[in-house]
């Protein structure tokens, strides 16, 4: 499968400075910032250019790892498939042996048969070999998935390891799940499922009980992709978590925060009668 040439560094760098340039709006009629404000703006400016750049770096190096560890697999699935030509060319021999058996008298009739048995079984395994071959080549290409509506292009031993730890999570084994998850997040650090790993791994580590753990995990989400799918419920959740604590206030403000920054989501309704239930 063909895969969009990554982009270079100072591609990636440049695409930052221009994002979060839009974060900082410009007004005529606003005036221009005291020195101290400035200060800031451009000390946040360069920490964020920054974050970017390693982020890009660590892709980077993410995908240069991923393409030689393809090419090794690569290389050992094409000794298996040359040794496979090797067993046909023997098959063509028997082939061309049997032709001239046939030719012979009733004594060599046995012998034919032998040799036809053994033609079909080098056939038969033939078959089997090339068949493990391509499911082998397939297992090792690239996978669409769909992420709460979004593609995107994974890696299959990415997509197992993901689906496995969501497996886990659904059957009510939490501490299993998190460790999972949390394994998931160290080897694949860049990888698409990243937002949802986050999500799901506050959701285990609640219900195994550690609550102020799982409120950091939901916290993370929303701070670093507040444009992630699960950003809303992630804050939905962390009020949860902060009401189990008693922390009404900090629940309450979390809750506002919810419903001014994700008014039209599920999660903004339900954060809506929540609050009115906060004394």
């Amino acid at each position: 499968m063909h895969r969009a040439p990554p982009l270079t560094l100072s591609a990636l760098a440049a695409a930052a400075v221009v994002a979060l340039s839009a974060l900082w709006p410009v007004s005529a009629s606003a005036g221009l910032f005291d020195d101290e404000e400035a200060r800031k703006a451009v000390v946040d400016l360069r920490t964020r250019f920054e974050q970017s750049q390693r982020q890009a770096e660590l892709e980077t190096t993410e995908r240069k790892a991923l393409s030689a560890q393809f090419a090794d697999q690569t290389e050992q699935l094409s000794v298996v498939k040359r040794s496979l030509l090797d067993l046909n060319a023997q098959m063509e021999t028997l082939r061309t042996e049997l032709a001239k058996l046939r030719g012979t008298d009733e004594q060599l009739a046995q012998a034919n048969k032998d040799l036809a048995r053994e033609l079909a079984d080098l056939q038969r395994k033939y078959k089997d070999a090339m068949a493990a071959l391509d499911d082998r080549m397939r297992k090792l290409e690239p996978q669409r998935v769909s992420l709460d509506g979004k593609d995107a292009v994974v890696d299959a031993s990415e997509k197992k390891a993901y689906d496995d730890a969501i497996g886990i999570l659904r059957k009510g084994e939490f501490a299993n799940a998190a460790t999972a998850l949390a394994a998931f997040q160290k080897r694949f650090p860049s990888s698409a499922y990243t937002g949802h790993v986050q999500y799901w791994l506050g959701n285990a580590l609640y219900g195994k009980g550690e609550v102020k753990e799982a409120m950091n995990i939901f916290r993370t989400l929303v701070s670093t992709t507040p444009d992630h799918p699960r950003a809303s419920e992630a804050l939905l959740a962390l009020a949860n978590c902060q009401i189990e604590l008693k922390d009404h206030k900090g629940a309450r403000k979390t809750l506002e925060e919810l419903i001014a920054n994700y008014p039209q989501s599920e999660a903004a309704q339900a954060g809506r009668e929540r609050i009115k239930q906060i004394k």
